[in-house]
Parts: C-alpha cells; sequence; structure tokens
C-alpha cells in the first residue's frame, strides 16, 4: 500500500479532505485543587518521605541555616547563587563555596562537592516533586552532580500540582532553556530490576521549607 493510501485512509477516518487545515486544539483541562497552605505542606512532606526523601519544616531563617549546617558537619557544599539562599545566609556557612563558573570550573566544584545546595522555584505537594529554573543563578548541574541534594523551597511556593504549575507557568520555555522536575533520590532499577539509588543523580534529597 502507497504512503498516499495510507493518508487517503487517515482522513477518511478523521472526516477530512486533502489540504484541509486540522481545527484547534480543545482547551487545555486544568483541575486546581484548593487545599490551604498547611495541607500542601503534610501533602508534601509525606509524597517525598515515601520517596526516602527527607523533609523539614523550618519555622524561621535560623531553624534553616541549622539544618543545612548540621548536614553539612564540616564537610564540603557548593551552593548556587539564588537570591533566595542569599536571604537565608546560606552561602555564608563554612565550607560551602558559592559564585559564578564557567563550566569546566563548575563541573570541579560540583565533583568534588559533598553537598549541592539549590533553592526551588516551586514544589509540587501531591508528588513531592521540586521544581527548578535553570538560570545564571541557579545552575542545574549543583542538583545533579554532588551525592546528596539541599533544596531550599518558600512555604507560599508549594502548588497542588502540576496543573497549577503550568497554570502559575504556562509557557516554562519562554523563561529558561531548562526546568527540572525532581522527585526524591535518583533511582533505577535497569540491572536485573534490581532498585539502586544515586546511579543518575544524588543518592539522597533532602528539603527544608521555610
Amino acid at each position: 500500500m502507497s504512503r498516499d493510501d495510507i493518508l487517503q485512509q487517515v482522513r477518511s477516518a478523521l472526516g477530512r479532505k486533502s489540504g484541509e487545515a486540522p481545527p484547534d486544539a480543545p482547551p487545555a483541562r486544568i483541575r486546581i485543587p484548593q487545599p490551604d497552605t498547611d495541607e500542601r505542606i503534610r501533602s508534601f512532606v509525606c509524597a517525598l518521605e515515601g520517596l526516602a526523601g527527607k523533609a523539614f519544616v523550618a519555622d524561621s531563617v535560623e531553624e534553616a541555616r541549622h539544618y543545612a549546617a548540621a548536614l553539612l558537619e564540616n564537610g564540603t557544599a557548593v551552593a548556587s547563587n539564588a537570591p533566595f539562599l542569599e536571604q537565608l545566609g546560606i552561602r555564608t556557612l563554612p565550607g560551602v563555596q558559592s559564585g559564578f563558573y564557567d563550566r569546566d570550573e563548575l563541573r570541579a566544584v560540583c565533583a568534588s562537592a559533598g553537598l549541592g545546595i539549590t533553592g526551588a522555584d516551586y514544589a509540587l505537594s501531591d508528588t513531592g516533586t521540586l521544581v527548578l529554573i535553570s538560570s545564571p543563578e541557579e545552575a542545574r548541574l549543583i542538583s545533579l552532580l554532588p551525592p546528596v541534594h539541599l533544596a531550599f523551597v518558600a512555604r507560599e511556593n508549594i502548588l497542588s500540582g502540576l496543573d497549577e504549575l503550568f497554570a502559575v507557568l504556562p509557557m516554562p520555555a519562554a523563561r529558561t532553556s531548562s526546568m527540572i522536575l525532581i522527585t526524591g533520590p535518583s533511582r533505577t532499577a535497569d540491572i536485573e530490576q534490581i532498585l539502586i539509588r544515586g546511579v543518575h543523580g544524588p543518592g539522597h534529597v533532602h528539603v527544608v521549607i521555610v
């Protein structure tokens, strides 16, 4: 059967003629639940911990800094240049490196750091997912290369799920070349169906809700 014959059968099944423009796509069906902030936080924590991630709700900037310092434990960390981390004072903690590096410098710093610290633009409460919008201030390598990822997110930026995310940010490509969705520690079961964490990214993910 020729290509034209196949395409004609498809057109006939769709009730269309050759050269006819397709109809407009139906409107997106978006449903946004409206839980309160406390419920969003509870749902996010439950979902993340169900994926072997760790969540901590900080009642103050001091508690957030203390959590980061305890996790660092005299080790080394690389922090992004996210304004939120600057507000929290995370980048000034002992052992934390930060700055605007070129690609090779950033890779070397991330490869030698035990902890990568980033902000998170949003978090999705239904799946325990972090949303990171890549930018010069928020290099994606910091969340991917070190073995432990620590992210800070503001409580008001916890969304109900993907529908609300795309309602808030309907055209991500207009803002960034890469929007990363991180749902728990890296994991794979490609080899003999045995689940292994930390193969394609951090094996441990900590999230501090401020």
